[in-house]
């Protein structure tokens, strides 16, 4: 308890606590440049034993780090664990990952790769949900500036914003979340208003689809974003032609807990999103 209580205030705004209860915890690190180029996001779950018999269970998330840069970081945490057995280590973790981040930022490392991709990978996913649609490949929400910046001078309201039940399963959760949406440019500020918010920008993923009716032209304009989850998007999208709901936005943000769901991810997102429509 000590050492959560010093790791919130030494990093503020960058500490956040997803689960009390089940301990799990994100921190955002970033190189110490005034505008960062690399940052990582480290979550932990710290188990009962933990710091005297077990160690945290951790997962780095940052769309660049894969491989070879993945590998070298968890080793260089595992180190510092058997280095320091039985002490609390989260504050080492952290500062030893931004001091790579900031090796990074002063070397001649290409500016990082942004697009996220899921933890996980199956080898037989199917393509039966997948639909004919161009997934945003850019951050979703400069992408949402793009289409939005014709009616820039219409300051439309935020929407109202219903949160569904959270469902979790082996340490992951996940929550939907839903709003009334008539325009693109609702969407775009349903959804800054979703990330002001640190847990729920903190996710691992924030998956979204959205479907408007356009009267005039009698078409639905409808676009998903799979947030690095991989056709989780297109399937949510699939899900609301199924119900035939329309002017909604449905975001579903999953917090992974470090124990791979494989296709049960799929179902829970769903199951998210089905369950928020009802209500």
């Amino acid at each position: 308890i000590d050492e959560i209580e010093a790791l919130s205030s030494i990093y503020g705004d960058d500490w956040c606590v997803v689960d009390e209860d089940e301990k799990v915890y994100c921190i955002k690190i970033s190189d110490c440049l005034d505008q960062p180029k690399w940052t990582l996001c480290l979550q932990v779950i710290l188990p009962p034993g933990y710091p005297t018999a077990e160690p945290p269970i951790y997962q780095l998330n940052a769309p660049w780090l894969r491989g070879q840069d993945y590998m070298e970081l968890a080793n260089s945490l595992e180190e510092i664990y058997v280095q320091n057995l039985g002490e609390s280590i989260l504050y080492l973790w952290v500062e030893k990952i931004r001091e790579v981040l900031i090796e990074k930022a002063q070397s001649s490392d290409p500016e990082p790769d942004m697009k996220k991709t899921s933890e996980e990978v199956d080898e037989d996913d199917g393509d039966d949900f997948l639909l004919d649609y161009q997934p945003i490949q850019e951050d979703p929400i400069k992408m949402l500036n793009y289409i939005t910046s014709e009616s820039q001078e219409v300051d439309e309201e935020l929407p109202s914003i219903h949160h569904g039940n959270p469902i979790t399963d082996r340490r992951s959760t996940f929550q939907a979340h839903l709003a009334p949406v008539m325009t693109p440019r609702q969407v775009k500020r349903v959804l800054e208003k979703l990330y002001e918010n640190k847990k729920i920008a903190s996710a691992t993923h924030n998956i979204y689809a959205y479907r408007i009716y356009c009267e005039d032209k009698q078409t639905f304009l409808q676009d998903c974003e799979d947030d690095g989850e991989t056709a989780a998007g297109g399937r949510l999208l699939h899900l609301m032609q199924i119900l035939n709901v329309h002017n909604v936005l449905v975001v579903v943000s999953r917090w992974y807990g470090g124990i791979l769901l494989g296709p049960d991810r799929f179902k829970h997102i769903n199951n998210c999103a089905r369950n928020v429509l009802v209500e």
